[in-house]
């Protein structure tokens, strides 16, 4: 336990992000999840480009590849025997989205990153959208 109060001062947001994730995670169903990870997603591509404004190529690089590990776990679960075409489509824009972001990464342009983001976000809204009819 000594060493986990040095790791809290290091970087307070961060801190803050994972409380409050582990939190969020701990009593969501499954709907609840792909909610979680479209904001984080939108959270990533939007730092992302604000750390290329910045100049901060670390912080880049961390959150592509955060982005792109949403993307995965987001594709990874859809549910192609009860989602049929919708699944196979999601797959295909999930798919989409992780190669703008990898052929994005080699460039110094925060908008294909925000692009994206704004792709999601209405995909997220029509999810949302979706789950509130059901």
């Amino acid at each position: 336990m000594s060493g986990y109060a040095p790791r809290l001062g290091r970087n307070p947001e961060a801190t803050y992000r994972q409380v409050d994730l582990a939190g969020r995670t701990a009593g969501a169903d499954a709907h609840g999840l792909v909610d979680l990870l479209y904001e984080e997603l939108g959270r990533a591509l939007a730092a992302t480009a604000a750390a290329i404004r910045a100049g901060n190529l670390a912080v880049k690089s961390e959150k592509i590849a955060r982005a792109v590990a949403i993307l995965f776990a987001l594709e990874a679960g859809l549910d192609f025997e009860r989602g049929g075409p919708i699944a196979k489509t999601l797959a295909g824009v999930y798919r989409g989205a992780r190669k703008e972001i990898l052929d994005a990464s080699l460039k110094l342009d925060p908008q294909p990153f925000l692009d994206v983001a704004a792709n999601m976000a209405e995909i997220a809204g029509a999810w949302r959208q979706v789950r509130g009819a059901a």
